[in-house]
């Protein structure tokens, strides 16, 4: 989309005088703001990644917790994003959001799993007296539907969560940490509903094996 001049009309003595201004960009709907970044407006894409940035954080903070990781998710998130422009079809409200969330989360998922390779955050990692501290908060909060999430410190958990497969910590984190529903994780990632469940199930007994031996 075009740059639109705005003309301010002001009146002195009874004379009617144009002033130009500084010209506004309307961008209007997310569809009309990528079709301009498709067409290689450089401008539009600074406003897509204004728009979505605080969303692309978010969802990135879900799963790391190091800002230095959280700003790597975003750069590549919306590096995805300008490569798969073309790709971007549009058409029904809120489809650009969704479409840039789902780069989010493959772009965590990737990460994930290359975090696992390099063994990051291993429970082995824990020391005593971490040990000690997830033995009494699991004992005492056990079996409540946000346990992974929320009644552990952040620290502690992501050295739980990262023993589980990263398909299986992502469906877990997003249903219980995100509290996405499944019908929105199935959608957006693709997977099915069974698939989705079975995962986050899945997760919940790994982390309970792991914690037996404490």
């Amino acid at each position: 989309m075009q740059a639109q001049t705005v003309e301010l009309m002001t009146y002195h003595s009874g004379t009617a005088a144009a002033t130009l201004i500084e010209p506004v960009v309307q961008w209007g709907t997310d569809d009309a703001l990528a079709t301009a970044a498709q067409a290689g407006d450089e401008a539009a894409f600074a406003e897509i990644f204004t728009r979505y940035k605080k969303m692309v954080a978010a969802i990135g903070g879900r799963f790391f917790h190091r800002r230095e990781q959280i700003e790597e998710i975003i750069q590549t998130t919306f590096y995805q994003v300008y490569l798969a422009l073309g790709q971007y079809q549009g058409g029904h409200e809120r489809s650009f959001a969704a479409w840039i969330k789902r780069i989010a989360v493959n772009t965590c998922l990737d990460e994930l799993r290359r975090a696992q390779r390099r063994n990051e955050n291993l429970v082995s990692e824990l020391s005593a007296e971490e040990e000690a501290y997830l033995l009494e908060r699991v004992q005492a909060e056990w079996g409540k539907p946000n346990i992974e999430g929320r009644t552990i410190s952040r620290d502690l958990a992501n050295k739980l969560l990262a023993r589980l497969a990263p398909e299986d910590r992502l469906a877990l984190t997003l249903l219980y940490e995100a509290e996405w529903s499944v019908a929105e994780i199935s959608q957006l990632l693709g997977w099915s509903i069974p698939k989705v469940k079975g995962r986050a199930h899945r997760a919940r007994q790994t982390l309970q094996r792991v914690l037996k031996r404490f």
